[in-house]
């Protein structure tokens, strides 16, 4: 299966799934580090101990395949242009680390985009499981389906007394990361979420952006995670996730409650306003893209926006990235020319349904 197959639509087929409370929580990801014995840590390796790690990785899942089902596609990083490899970071089907390793690095990716199995990033191998709503559980027994089919094939770095060893020492132990991506526009409107980023913190969790680690939280949209990977098992740590989420949906659900409950008129005021920014603006930054975004999803969750589809929200918040716009361009942007090709593709969508071409489309 060619690239360009996971670079057509801007949307992963997985998204059009429904989760448990999927008005506020968008997506779970359970992501799984891993390292081989016998071989050098990525840090330091050759790049013919990279290659044999690849070949061992890739042989064994492509044998699997028939029991996993998955149809996975191997993409070698080096032969994906700078261009697509911003425009896969930008679906979350690589990251930007793997990106940024066009020599070592290569991807096995499912059909439906929802499990993406990374080669020699940070680690040997980086297992991700997205899934769409809340579905901690789910995506946590995809993965671990995954990492026993590999550990029964390849002998892993592992150490009686700290687990599974990685380049990282905050990755050591279980090498979990579970995570859940919040829509949270009520709690962030009300000056709430500063407060309760805080307690968070406090219980082992941390919130970032919407792209992980030093990203902001565009668009009213966290990513909230467990920070300690040893000391806790994997169940521990899913458990923690799970309470701490529904306190959060609990907490938003309340916000939202008072918005419409004092300021009902004002508030689908602003909702509807940001429909028409969407869908008549000229010029559109990827900050005003993302927070009127943010508006109109509220208000379908709300039920006062009622003739937009929720989906293409999402194609939406995808495509107007900068990898994503300068695809379909055909051409390199600059920053003026993306705002005004951004605020195209927005209009056309919102109001026509039209989807944005795959490449060449130009920003006139």
């Amino acid at each position: 299966m060619s690239i360009e197959r996971f670079l057509d639509n801007s949307i992963s087929s997985w998204m059009v799934g429904n989760g448990e409370h999927s008005d506020i929580v968008m997506s779970t990801r359970i992501r799984l580090a891993r390292n081989l014995n016998g071989y050098r840590f990525p840090l330091a390796f050759t790049e013919d101990e990279a290659h044999k790690i690849d070949q061992s990785v890739s042989a064994t899942l492509v044998d699997a395949d028939e029991e996993l089902q998955m149809n996975f596609s191997s993409i070698q990083i080096k032969d994906v242009s700078e261009l697509n490899r911003q425009v896969l970071v930008e679906k979350h089907l690589i990251s930007p680390k793997l990106a940024n390793s066009p020599m070592t690095g290569s991807v096995l990716l499912s059909e439906d985009e929802s499990v993406s199995v990374m080669v020699n990033e940070e680690d040997h191998i980086r297992i991700q499981c997205l899934f769409p709503g809340l579905q901690i559980q789910q995506a946590y027994a995809q993965a671990d389906t995954i990492d026993r089919l590999l550990e029964k094939e390849l002998p892993y770095a592992f150490d009686e007394q700290f687990g599974y060893l990685t380049s990282c020492p905050t990755n050591t132990g279980t090498g979990l990361r579970a995570s859940v991506m919040m829509h949270l526009p009520a709690l962030t409107k009300t000056k709430q979420i500063n407060r309760i980023v805080t307690i968070i913190s406090r219980l082992g969790m941390v919130v970032r952006g919407i792209y992980g680690e030093g990203s902001e939280a565009l668009g009213n949209v966290y990513q909230v995670s467990n920070q300690t990977t040893l000391g806790k098992t994997e169940e521990d740590i899913l458990a923690d996730l799970q309470s701490i989420t529904e306190q959060i949906i609990q907490k938003e659900r309340e916000a939202r409650d008072a918005l419409l409950k004092h300021s009902a008129n004002t508030l689908e005021d602003r909702l509807y306003r940001s429909l028409g920014t969407l869908s008549y603006a000229r010029i559109m930054t990827t900050e005003e893209a993302a927070r009127c975004l943010s508006d109109v999803r509220l208000g379908i969750d709300m039920g006062l926006i009622k003739d937009v589809d929720v989906t293409i929200l999402n194609e939406c918040m995808v495509f107007m990235q900068p990898g994503f716009l300068q695809m379909y361009a055909g051409t390199t942007l600059n920053t003026s020319e993306r705002d005004m090709f951004r605020a195209k593709l927005l209009r056309e969508r919102l109001q026509k349904g039209e989807k944005p071409k795959t490449k060449g489309e130009g920003i006139a």
